[in-house]
């Protein structure tokens, strides 16, 4: 997890160090990167049509035209395909919490002020729900691989660097650290996963919002 400690209000280095953070394009080479999207693509296609939990590493390679080893040695299994294939979502939000207008981002449009502290937490819940129910099998698939995988996905560290900023922000004095993962812990894949079986996505969506915005100061 993330070990830097946030609490009270914060300078404008806090996006330089969301900056940091952010998901990256990967850097490689052109051939390895025609592959990767061959791969990508292929996987998007069967998950879209069979569901996540029954396509097989070996029908993914079939389909992409690349061997077993090449996709094992580049993604290592199916929540590695997920991660990958939920980076260009990541990168689109991150970018909006970074540079957007506000609610959600930073830049005031004309004749409007910047957010609240607050208004950007309540902003930032709303657009993760959004995210997180728009690609929910991947994000399930990402978080729970392993125990403790959710923490090591990197874009886990932007989310929780931006609300702990925030919460430091709203609430001076208090652990925002802690707080940060406390409200994320409710933005689970998994429990949302089961919520929306069991009670579908709005009822789901609005239960998730909720709780984790009672976690935050009022708007």
């Amino acid at each position: 997890m993330d070990g830097t400690e946030i609490s009270g209000p914060q300078s404008g280095s806090s996006s330089e160090v969301l900056e940091i953070l952010r998901t990256r394009p990967p850097q490689e080479r052109a051939d390895a990167a025609r592959n990767r999207e061959k791969v990508l693509a292929a996987a998007a296609a069967l998950f879209a049509d069979k569901g996540v939990e029954a396509v097989s590493m070996d029908a993914i390679a079939t389909a992409a035209g690349v061997g077993k080893g090449t996709l094992f040695r580049r993604f290592g299994d199916k929540s590695g395909l997920a991660v990958a294939l939920l980076d260009a979502r990541e990168r689109d939000l991150q970018e909006r919490i970074l540079s957007g207008p506000p609610p959600l981002g930073p830049s005031p449009e004309a004749g409007r002020p910047a957010a609240t502290p607050a208004d950007r937490l309540a902003a930032f819940v709303q657009a993760y729900l959004d995210y997180l129910f728009a690609h929910l099998d991947l994000v399930r698939m990402s978080e729970t691989a392993s125990p403790g995988a959710r923490y090591r996905i990197g874009a886990y560290g932007f989310w929780h660097r931006h609300v702990a900023i925030l919460l430091g922000e709203a609430l001076p004095g208090e652990d925002a650290e802690v707080l940060s993962h406390a409200v994320l812990a409710v933005l689970a894949g998994e429990s949302a996963a089961a919520l929306k079986d069991r009670y579908g996505e709005e009822r789901a969506k609005a239960a998730l919002a909720t709780t984790a915005l009672a976690l935050c100061p009022a708007t």
